[in-house]
């Protein structure tokens, strides 16, 4: 894999190649934009994390499946393009955490990073990638996964993506970054948030086919779909910004590789 310097002309030529391959994606897949830029938490002089953020948000996800199977075979099957820009990016610090526990604080655990990196050890292009797998998978589907499947899976512990959800601090003055009431304090725990400071979320097929698998053997299935449909469902209904993997635990190998510290 190249590891040449990710730049606008190499991330407008990738975006172009995805939208491409797209119009032959298998499976039933599609193009859709990631639909999540950053909106002013970005630290200053970040240029690389900028470029890296626009060109995600650019590149294609396959949100339009109809089945998928247990292993994906194909970069069509996953978000290929944009998994490619975190593996050429050039800036540093580059961090990726193992998160596999929904209720913990592993939200706050990279707000923390980043702000350590970023204002401690002045790392502005410092990249934080949320592994994500095991029931923390879960904060990665959208309001119509919760309200058809995962409010009864979770015997209404929650009943909706309450990590989603941008709390009153994410609307402080983000140049009071001191603020311990502000955007970056320890009240703005937010998937939505972390990815407007630049943070990415990396989801895991084998993380999609596992919990369909138990939310069928459970009986919630109200559309009596067989396990390869109903894991396409979930699939198309990841939420913005989301990378597709075809299974974090066999990624987080190809990040190391990438120069990634591993958190786990």
């Amino acid at each position: 894999m190249s590891k040449r310097p990710i730049n606008r002309r190499d991330a407008i030529k990738m975006t172009v190649t995805g939208l491409g391959l797209a119009g032959v994606a298998m499976t039933g897949a599609h193009s859709a934009s990631a639909a999540v830029r950053p909106i002013g938490l970005m630290a200053p002089g970040n240029s690389t994390l900028e470029d890296l953020t626009t060109a995600l948000a650019r590149a294609p996800r396959r949100r339009t499946f109809h089945t998928v199977p247990m292993i994906l075979t194909h970069p069509d099957q996953w978000d290929a393009e944009a998994l490619d820009l975190l593996m050429r990016y050039q800036g540093a610090p580059k961090q990726v955490w193992d998160n596999t526990a929904l209720d913990s604080p592993w939200l706050n655990l990279m707000r923390n990073a980043l702000n350590a990196q970023i204002w401690s050890f002045q790392h502005s292009d410092f990249l934080c990638v949320s592994a994500t797998h095991g029931s923390a998978h879960m904060a990665l589907y959208d309001d119509f996964i919760w309200h058809k499947y995962l409010r009864t899976f979770t015997r209404g512990k929650w009943d909706r993506n309450i990590w989603l959800a941008a709390p009153p601090a994410a609307h402080g003055n983000p140049a009071d970054f001191e603020n311990p009431q502000g955007p970056f304090s320890p009240h703005d725990n937010s998937i939505t948030v972390l990815q407007r400071r630049g943070a990415v979320f990396l989801a895991c097929h084998n993380a999609i086919w596992e919990l369909t698998m138990g939310i069928r053997k459970r009986g919630i299935n109200p559309d009596h779909l067989d396990h390869a449909h109903m894991a396409a469902e979930f699939t198309n209904h990841l939420i913005p910004g989301v990378v597709l993997t075809p299974g974090v635990v066999g990624t987080l190998p190809e990040l190391q590789l990438a120069g990634f510290h591993y958190i786990k």
